[in-house]
């Protein structure tokens, strides 16, 4: 039974994969709330606009040059429902679930992000990253699932208001950790995110990735999340724990350099986090011996 849900729009991220495009759209189109569909479509490809138009309720927006995870900020800008889900093109939404997260977040006005639970493949597997945030250390009461300091990008419902008062995804980024600094500007401006298991998304991983491209780019990201809102004694700590990563990845050559030559613009523009929010995030990801023995796991963000 179809029953339109004016609550969500769904945001998908494409670039070059027109196929698992086609495929994607045609899970959602088919949901039974019948969600508003806006298709970024990052470089702008011809067979790209193509497969969208057989889609006749969903939009296309061409990124030219390719802005990376920003291409996700021009289709929030075409949203007009309070609520927006964001999948890749190899991600889709199952039915029921987007109606559930809204109602999540209509019951839950201060949380920002729903991350949902991720089934990987035919099998259907649980995401190793989701399986993680079932042990968040942090306190989650008054939330419906554990508190999280990061998120999934291409697996969330997020709150409009709290996307554009945070300043969507910076452009400089591109893709790899991008959700990182979202995620943190978010809890600053006193945003909860949390998983929430019984929103459920599905995500074949398509073939057509450069998996070392994208290892070297999360890494000068890191480096410059570190640099950017992290305090001082904090950020060395997290330089370090990058070095050896990359190290040992193969990349920490190319990404140092481009780290380094993004600098000057990280320094103009660093903000360090509030306090309660670096203690949620030296709860779960460590920080310096002494700081890791003071903090205690924090509350969450007062608004």
């Amino acid at each position: 039974m179809t029953q339109v849900d004016a609550r969500v729009s769904v945001v998908v991220l494409t670039h070059e994969r027109p196929q698992e495009l086609e495929h994607t759209l045609r899970r959602l189109d088919a949901l039974p709330q019948r969600p508003a569909l806006v298709v970024v479509d990052n470089a702008a490809s011809p067979a790209a606009e193509e497969v969208v138009r057989r889609f006749p309720g969903a939009q296309y927006v061409p990124c030219p040059g390719n802005p990376g995870a920003a291409g996700r900020n021009a289709g929030v800008e075409r949203v007009r429902t309070p609520y927006v889900a964001f999948c890749d093109d190899d991600t889709w939404w199952e039915p029921g679930a987007l109606a559930r997260a809204a109602d999540v977040l209509d019951a839950h006005p201060r949380l920002g992000v729903l991350n949902a639970q991720v089934l990987v493949g035919p099998q259907d597997r649980p995401d190793p990253a989701c399986e993680r945030m079932h042990t968040s250390p942090l306190d989650s009461r008054g939330l419906p699932g554990p508190r999280l300091v990061g998120f999934m990008a291409g697996a969330v419902v997020m709150r409009v208001r709290a996307f554009r008062e945070a300043g969507g995804y910076e452009r400089r980024f591109h893709l790899g950790a991008e959700e990182g600094l979202l995620g943190q500007d978010l809890m600053a401006a006193g945003w909860d995110l949390a998983f929430v298991p019984a929103v459920r998304t599905h995500h074949h991983p398509s073939p057509a990735r450069d998996r070392r491209a994208r290892q070297l780019v999360t890494t000068r990201n890191r480096f410059w999340l570190a640099w950017l809102r992290l305090p001082w004694r904090l950020a060395w700590h997290e330089t370090r724990k990058v070095w050896r990563d990359g190290r040992a990845q193969g990349v920490l050559g190319p990404a140092l350099r481009a780290a380094l030559a993004g600098l000057p613009w990280a320094l103009a523009r660093r903000r360090v986090l509030p306090p309660a929010v670096v203690e949620m995030i030296v709860a779960v990801h460590g920080g310096p011996p002494p700081a890791r023995q003071r903090l205690h796991v924090a509350q969450g963000v007062q608004r």
